[in-house]
């Protein structure tokens, strides 16, 4: 019988309570503190705070892969998110609890690791070669989206509902509700759990040198250093708005809800390309387009207008180029160790992210605005030359090079008929 595979958005909705609980802290409960009276640094702290889990999480993702079933870690994960995002709420948001929040927060966002790395791994065996584009482009408009529910939703609430724990208690039930699209996924037979988890463990580090020496997965691995379709100004887009002459009304509304949406837009609209071509064009054009953007904002005169414009097609080129990435790595990946294997790309690719953000704050520093934005266009364009060359030299090399010997195979084995 052919194997029965559900439709992308199904990862859409088990995704976003890994969006939304960023987005209610760093927009919602973030906006609280301030108002509170916390200091900027120490909001900024507690943000900080929250990516720790992120940062890590390929270190434990083994665990994932070699014990429980992938819908029992991701129920463990969705009511350990619910809670943290209730119990957020339910604590006074001042300077004084900001050690118990801290606690809160990391926690809460450990346990939605393990509902990222679930969803991640039911993806990657549920879907067919053909659809990982668009299953790709569905994922990361559940991400970029509950952030947006989380920090719009989660803040509108907070401001309107009589306690402040209902906007919690709220959130964190749609939460729960996403868990209702787990029987849409099948549950994957797994082939690398060994009789031990010692065993299990070292399956799993072969699997990950296998697909590191696979030609994709060097290229991937490669990708996520390089500055090709970063992002990083969308982060700078609030500190640069004076040269604009932009609003704060324009400002929180176009870099938050409607970036949210258009973002997600592109998301789909990326994956869905990148079923109909090489992915890794695909993702190449997201970022020369990234560039090209970047370049005629600066170019373009420096008002409101402008602005918006500018603003809203670089978010949905952003959203192309999540998806485009998140195509790349599920082929790439395979199957294996997925949760593992996917939550080391994901890791990684926050670098050019990181060191992005740095060069454009500097750049602006020095340069101004539209060298800020000159310079994210240049050193993405030297980043795509780079990935070229690499592609290149790959290519040149021979197979015995970036193959894994037989020895390092772990077979991708057939999902399960429940």
């Amino acid at each position: 019988m052919r194997a029965r595979h559900p439709h992308p958005s199904a990862f859409m909705f088990l995704i976003t309570p890994f969006g939304a609980i960023s987005g209610y802290l760093t927009v919602s409960i973030a906006y609280l503190l301030a108002k509170n009276h916390v200091t900027v640094e120490q909001v900024a702290g507690l943000v900080a705070l929250s990516f720790i889990p992120h940062t890590w999480k390929f270190l434990w993702a083994p665990i994932v892969d070699t014990t429980l079933r992938r819908r029992v870690w991701y129920l463990i994960g969705a009511v350990a998110t619910a809670l943290g995002i209730a119990l957020t709420s339910m604590l006074p948001l001042s300077a004084r609890a900001l050690p118990l929040l801290s606690v809160v927060v990391v926690v809460s966002n450990f346990g939605v690791t393990l509902l990222g790395m679930a969803t991640e791994s039911l993806m990657a065996y549920g879907v067919p070669e053909s659809e990982k584009g668009r299953a790709g482009g569905w994922f990361q408009a559940g991400n970029l989206g509950g952030a947006g529910l989380g920090g719009g939703a989660g803040l509108w609430l907070a401001q309107h509902l009589k306690a402040a724990w209902m906007s919690g208690a709220a959130l964190g039930a749609v939460c729960l509700l996403c868990a209702l699209a787990l029987p849409l996924v099948q549950e994957p037979a797994v082939v690398h759990r060994e009789s031990t988890l010692g065993r299990s463990l070292r399956a799993v580090v072969l699997d990950i040198v296998r697909v590191a020496r696979s030609r994709l997965g060097f290229l991937a691995l490669a990708l996520c250093f390089l500055p090709i379709g970063s992002g990083a100004a969308a982060g700078l887009w609030s500190a640069v708005a004076d040269d604009w002459g932009a609003s704060a009304n324009t400002v929180a509304l176009v870099t938050g809800a409607i970036a949210g949406l258009v973002s997600a837009a592109g998301c789909i609209v990326g994956g869905w390309i990148c079923d109909r071509m090489d992915r890794k064009i695909a993702y190449l054009l997201y970022g020369i387009a990234q560039a090209a953007c970047a370049a005629g904002m600066a170019l373009a005169p420096h008002n409101q207008f402008d602005y918006i414009l500018f603003t809203t097609i670089y978010a949905f080129i952003t959203g192309l180029t999540y998806a485009g990435f998140t195509a790349f790595v599920l082929e790439a990946m395979g199957l294996g160790a997925a949760a593992t294997k996917f939550s080391l790309y994901a890791s990684l690719s926050n670098f050019p992210i990181m060191y992005m953000t740095t060069v454009d704050g500097s750049a602006h520093t020095r340069w101004g605005p539209s060298g800020m934005l000159y310079a994210e266009a240049v050193i993405g364009m030297v980043g795509l030359v780079a990935f070229l060359i690499v592609t290149e030299v790959v290519r040149r090399t021979g197979s015995h090079v970036f193959t894994a010997s037989p020895s390092l195979a772990v077979a991708d084995p057939p999902a399960s008929p429940d």
